[in-house]
């Protein structure tokens, strides 16, 4: 992949914005996340030379958190929560019946770019078990019988 002379300097800026903070790295990420949707490799390069901090180092941060992504992710992010909670009422069946429908295994993006499946350890929405995630919306109580409506909802949005 090669970037354009935008984007790293956009990614440059991104770095400028947090020259005097002690422990910028996150902070940097975050917004480059926010910005592009992932963070390849090319990408941590340029943030190596702007901050001097090693690749290595900033590789495994983002590999570490499951919010940070390699690679791009689908219009829409399906996060199915599967902690304790969400776990003991459904929530495995709820993310396998979302991959078996989407044709997708956690952390892949389906072929028409529209839905990334996650498996996420908890959403904080325990009362409401299982419940999902998309974009940040929160689905409470979802049964296995919703999961094809969900995906049709917003394939009609996506494709809209």
């Amino acid at each position: 992949m090669f970037l354009r002379e935008e984007a790293v300097a956009q990614i440059k800026e991104i770095c400028s914005r947090y020259v005097n903070e002690p422990s910028p790295l996150m902070l940097i990420l975050a917004d480059v996340q926010n910005e592009y949707g992932y963070i390849p490799l090319e990408v941590q390069e340029v943030i190596s030379n702007e901050i001097n901090i090693p690749v290595s180092e900033i590789y495994g941060v983002v590999t570490f958190y499951s919010f940070f992504s390699l690679k791009p992710k689908g219009k829409y992010v399906i996060g199915c929560c599967i902690g304790t909670a969400c776990y003991v009422k459904g929530g495995q069946n709820v993310l396998d019946k979302f991959g078996e429908l989407l044709g997708i295994q956690v952390g892949q993006t389906s072929n028409d770019g529209l839905f990334t499946l996650d498996g996420l350890r908890c959403i904080g929405a325990c009362g409401i078990a299982p419940a999902i995630s998309i974009n940040g919306k929160v689905y409470p109580k979802v049964a296995l019988a919703d999961v094809p409506n969900i995906i049709k909802e917003y394939r009609e949005k996506g494709l809209a």
